[in-house]
């Protein structure tokens, strides 16, 4: 059994990589129901690669001045998230080569691996949230700030946020199908294939939570959290392959074509030069973006042009 604080921070971690993706836990649902399985791989795959994308967003627009985002943590804690996302990547990249007869109970070998991989990432990580050996003092970090707003023996001020949280995430739900819906209609009318429409349009609109929650995370000083807002969305993401193939009865990732492979490591790419941003934590900025995000910007608009190619 697990400790209790422990149990804590993987709730913890649960919840906000849930909450942020509820518009792609409705689009996979509806997708599968329907059967347009190829705009659900779409969106997950397609939608790793764009939500990484949002960190460039914040380093230009939410912090104003100063260093980069990536330089503003004292753990090591959000380098283990991105290694989380690749590695429920490189799972879902193994999982596609397994033989689509391989489903029982509408249970696939590959959506149980991605699932335990994800489970087993939040253990260590929340773990290595508290025990890691290395943490860097920073003029920047300010407790203070962090506690700032926070009053948790106000219960109905509690009662009132988790009310509006359940109104927020039913509408959000809501939208999500509706997204779902349109985008298969905007799809066919301007003759794109479900999955560069999913990867590219659809995913934008589905990581708008991640905008929003990203800018207000950094205006309060929450840079850790402003990543692991991110990183952990998308290591949720691929789990949702095990929803859509027990909604669909079908396997999913044995069916993945050559530009779902392609999002998948172009998702993978975009995660690898933040991962050195973190380590390094250099201080240049370019365009008001660092070095990182530069790096992940040009390989992004690559990978867009690679899959139009695809496509």
């Amino acid at each position: 059994m697990l400790p209790a604080s422990v149990s804590a921070k993987i709730g913890g971690l649960v919840f906000l990589a849930v909450s942020t993706n509820l518009p792609e836990v409705a689009i996979t649902a509806s997708a599968a129901w329907t059967g347009a399985v190829e705009i659900a791989t779409g969106n997950l795959l397609g939608g790793i690669a764009i939500q990484t994308v949002v960190w460039v967003l914040l380093d230009a627009f939410a912090l104003r001045k100063g260093e980069p985002l990536s330089s503003r943590v004292n753990t090591l804690a959000p380098v283990l998230e991105g290694v989380l996302v690749i590695a429920v990547l490189t799972v879902a990249m193994l999982a596609s080569q397994v033989p689509d007869y391989l489903i029982l109970a509408r249970l696939t070998p590959g959506g149980i691996g991605i699932a335990v991989v994800w489970v087993l990432g939040l253990y260590l990580i929340s773990k290595a949230r508290s025990s890691l050996p290395w943490h860097r003092v920073r003029p920047a970090d300010d407790p203070a700030r962090e506690n700032e707003g926070a009053n948790p023996q106000d219960p109905e001020g509690t009662s009132g946020n988790v009310l509006f949280f359940l109104a927020s995430a039913i509408a959000t739900l809501i939208a999500g199908v509706v997204v779902e819906e349109s985008g298969k209609v905007i799809a066919d009318r301007l003759g794109i294939g479900g999955l560069l429409f999913g990867a590219t349009f659809l995913a934008a609109a589905t990581a708008m939570p991640q905008v929003s929650t990203g800018f207000a995370a950094v205006r309060i000083g929450k840079y850790h959290l402003a990543i692991s807002d991110i990183f952990g969305s998308n290591a949720f993401l691929p789990v949702l392959f095990l929803l859509a193939t027990l909604i669909s009865g079908k396997t999913v990732l044995p069916h993945a074509q050559h530009s779902d492979i392609y999002l998948t490591a172009l998702g993978m790419l975009v995660t690898c030069p933040y991962l050195f941003g973190l380590l390094f934590q250099p201080d240049r900025r370019i365009l008001r973006m660092g070095l990182d995000s530069v790096a992940v910007l040009v390989v992004y608009g690559l990978g867009l042009g690679g899959l139009v190619l695809l496509s």
